[in-house]
């Protein structure tokens, strides 16, 4: 009898005990860590990587620990209903083969290693937004905090064919007349490597005092990698959290120049032969337009700095003694698609056909009292040229003088010459 009784007792365990691992075996599922999903500064939907761990095996291949009911199991994780996952599953010969991680992922993982001791978490506001996802390089954003304030922080990696021209502006600081910065530097090493090392602002106009740092590199192979770091815990819309950017220019470019990145960057696909030269722009070249520009300056005015780019555009800086303004001119040819957006009502027609609307108004970005004169012109052939003056020595600092340097009647001289079509 006594030993009928312990044997009934021992099959009621064990088939209590087997109902037990069914019916956690069921409900059971383990959440691996938080993955970044895409990977651009601008936005990112978060993901969680989820394995189903298979429950197998008998009572007799599990092991009790204590008398509280622990097992030794193959697997931990959360349960469904939130709470936490039992311990609960059977030691398998057969291992789970890792899922291998995203190029996203091992940017952001890189990342996260290569930064000093820190936190890490999500920028604020991040989430799909349910477009066509773009094929584009490996990119990752987090939000880091070292003690002394959160700040968003970005890495994007490239690849292009070396024997790619580069534009005259690539790899180069900002003309500050146009974009005013801290501190900025733009270098090639011995090996060809190119280096820019900027310090700024979110936005040039100051109007909110975001700082944005960054470091661009291009290697001879073609390798670019661009970090980019905020004194906030996004680049836009949110408020300041620290003085500056956690790290410093040092930083920034051993952070760029780490052969960690190597790895990831030798994975992009081969890029494609450069495109076969197109024609020029029919339009002039900056060079060319600077220097008209300047011969149709009155003489009462002195140049006190000037700027292009490759090509439509052109400013100066000037001065007749009472104080700088800045000057800005755009020569555009086939514009005739806008011309119904710009000329409007009150405009006035020339003899030869040209269009011209003249403009005086508070200046387009916004420096505190900034006025500015501004003359439209467009051709019959859709030939555009338009001229604008400040009483600012740029256009995103406060007023320098009364009113701007150039009334109308001279910029609409010099926005009608005959030299733009010589």
């Amino acid at each position: 009898m006594h030993e009928n009784s312990a044997s009934k007792d021992r099959d009621a365990f064990e088939g209590e005990l087997g109902a037990a691992m069914k019916q956690a075996g069921e409900g059971f599922s383990a959440a691996g860590r938080p993955l970044v999903d895409g990977g651009v500064v601008r936005g990112r939907r978060r993901t969680v990587l989820r394995r189903s761990t298979a429950v197998t095996g008998s009572v007799a291949a599990l092991a009790v620990i204590g008398l509280g009911g622990s097992f030794l199991t193959g697997g931990v994780g959360a349960s469904r209903d939130g709470g936490d996952g039992a311990a609960v599953g059977a030691q398998s010969t057969h291992k789970a083969t890792p899922k291998p991680l995203s190029p996203e992922q091992q940017v952001r993982r890189t990342l996260e290693e290569l930064l000093p001791e820190g936190r890490f978490s999500e920028q604020p506001g991040t989430g799909g937004t349910g477009a066509k996802k773009v094929p584009r390089p490996p990119a990752a954003s987090v939000v880091y905090d070292d003690g002394h304030g959160k700040a968003a922080l970005s890495v994007a990696l490239s690849r292009q064919n070396p024997d790619e021209k580069l534009n005259e502006d690539e790899f180069s600081c900002p003309d500050k007349n146009l974009n005013p910065y801290e501190d900025c530097s733009a270098t090639t090493s011995e090996d060809g490597s190119r280096l820019v090392l900027y310090k700024g602002w979110e936005y040039p106009d100051r109007r909110e005092e975001t700082r944005w740092w960054y470091a661009d590199l291009l290697t001879p192979e073609g390798y670019r990698v661009q970090v980019s770091e905020w004194n906030a815990p996004a680049e836009k819309g949110a408020a300041i959290s620290r003085p500056a950017p956690p790290l410093s220019t040092d930083r920034l470019k051993s952070l760029v120049r780490a052969e960690e990145w190597r790895p990831v960057l030798a994975a992009l696909p081969e890029p494609a032969a450069p495109a076969p030269s197109q024609p020029g722009p029919t339009g002039l070249s900056g060079a060319v337009i600077l220097d008209r520009l300047t011969e149709q300056l009155p003489d009462r005015l002195t140049v006190k700095a000037s700027g292009k780019q490759q090509g439509e555009y052109a400013y100066v800086v000037v001065d007749d003694g009472r104080g700088r303004s800045f000057v800005q001119i755009n020569v555009q040819p086939d514009m005739s698609d806008v011309e119904g957006d710009l000329f409007g009502s009150g405009t006035k027609v020339l003899a030869d056909g040209t269009k011209v609307a003249r403009h005086q108004g508070p200046g387009e970005k916004g420096g505190e009292g900034v006025k500015m004169n501004q003359v439209d012109t467009i051709r019959p052939d859709g030939f555009r040229v338009v001229i604008s003056a400040f009483n600012s020595a740029n256009q995103n600092e406060t007023a320098t003088r009364a009113e701007p340097a150039l009334s109308l009647d001279e910029l609409q001289k010099i926005a009608t010459s005959r030299s733009w079509r010589s």
